[in-house]
């Protein structure tokens, strides 16, 4: 495949690396930071070259113009944050153009909120807190995979709300609320861990990752199945 990477931070320097092993190449980036860079740079205005698909891990303020772009080409989009915005843009342009997006990319991710989904029914009079710790230099906060979870949990449990801080709480728990907690230091990838708390009993499901490239591979996986789609808006239950 010929790749356009959107973005061209630590995610999509990963993403370069393997694709060239898997026998792939990197058309251009695009990007709106100056620097030096092993391949050619584009603006999100200029003309890009042909290619087969493109792959996004970069920000919101460099996804949301480049999908409104539309430029015909397959595209997978791994941003977090503005997940609602992002989400409606791919949307609106899955018509014409094969679209992928995941807040994780990470396969394993995927099936762990299967596993949710399948367990909250089951342990519906159990408490719920969600936790995910990450490296010192992630910016956003709960991450986007954490979102995921929580949504999946949100569709079954229709009254559940999120408790970010109880620092200023002096009221028992509500059965109802899921606590969200964030922890962020040192060079964690990323682990992100659902506890199921009921009477004199708890279970935890925890997710690992242990390198950033199981991201990166997983964004090539996708892509690889995606330059094969008719147009439309894909996701891991789809694809």
């Amino acid at each position: 495949m010929d790749i356009i990477l959107v973005g061209y931070g630590a995610m999509n320097q990963r993403v370069a690396h393997l694709a060239s092993e898997r026998g792939h190449r990197v058309v251009g980036i695009v990007t709106p930071v100056e620097g030096e860079y092993p391949y050619p740079v584009f603006q999100v205005t200029d003309e890009l070259p042909k290619a087969d698909v493109m792959i996004d891990f970069s920000h919101p303020n460099l996804s949301l113009p480049m999908i409104k772009k539309n430029v015909g080409i397959p595209l997978v989009v791994a941003t977090t944050g503005q997940k609602e915005d992002i989400i409606a843009s791919l949307e609106a342009v899955s018509n014409t153009t094969p679209v992928f997006f995941s807040a994780n990319m990470s396969y394993g991710v995927h099936v762990l909120t299967e596993i949710i989904k399948y367990s909250v029914p089951l342990l519906e009079n159990f408490d719920i807190e969600l936790t995910e710790k990450h490296h010192r230099k992630k910016v956003d906060a709960p991450s986007g995979t954490l979102v995921k979870l929580y949504d999946a949990i949100k569709e079954i449990k229709q009254d559940s709300y999120p408790v970010y801080d109880r620092h200023e709480r002096h009221t028992p728990r509500d059965a109802d609320e899921i606590g969200i907690s964030v922890i962020r230091g040192g060079s964690i990838v990323g682990e992100h861990e659902v506890l199921f708390a009921g009477e004199e009993e708890t279970i935890q499901i925890i997710h690992r990752a242990q390198s950033k490239d199981i991201f990166a591979n997983g964004s090539l996986d996708v892509a690889e199945k995606l330059v094969h789609k008719q147009p439309g808006f894909y996701t891991f239950d789809n694809l």
